[in-house]
């Protein structure tokens, strides 16, 4: 009886710890593409109310819904992709045009940051200013020859 306890233990034991290194192996976040794997919960939320609050949005701008909440690992809203992008453009400006410790992932630098430009609206008011033009006038966007 005291064997099969011990064996029993044993299996339980294993198998605990099978389910322990696979959970700990599982990315806490799926589908991170810019920001790092590692990131923890406080500077994921962090990143997130600050892009928020630099467009003046709430979650669902860039996020997909899934019934009555958010599904915060899906690409159905294109806004993602574009959030993406604009996040690399701003970690590229800030690597390339100012100093900063290279001990610090670039994704923290917030010199050149989503406010920069967008001052808590979710297109930049000069970009606003040339889409309304466009519906209103037929100006060209580059005067001077350009394309």
């Amino acid at each position: 009886m005291i064997n099969l306890q011990k064996q029993l233990l044993t299996i339980f034991s294993l198998a605990l710890m099978v389910f322990i290194s696979v959970a700990a192996i599982r990315p806490k976040y799926r589908n991170l593409k810019v920001l790092p794997q590692d990131i923890s919960e406080g500077k994921l939320d962090s990143i997130m109310h600050s892009y928020s609050q630099a467009l003046g949005v709430n979650c669902e701008f860039c996020h997909a819904k899934k019934g009555y909440s958010l599904d915060f690992d899906s690409d159905d809203n294109k806004m993602k992709d574009n959030a993406r992008s604009m996040m690399r453009l701003t970690i590229d400006i800030n690597r390339q045009y100012f100093r900063y410790d290279t001990t610090v992932n670039p994704v923290y630098l917030n010199t050149v940051a989503c406010y920069t430009c967008h001052r808590g609206d979710e297109m930049p008011p000069d970009i606003k200013k040339l889409k309304l033009e466009e519906k209103t006038e037929k100006k060209p966007l580059f005067p001077f020859g350009g394309k």
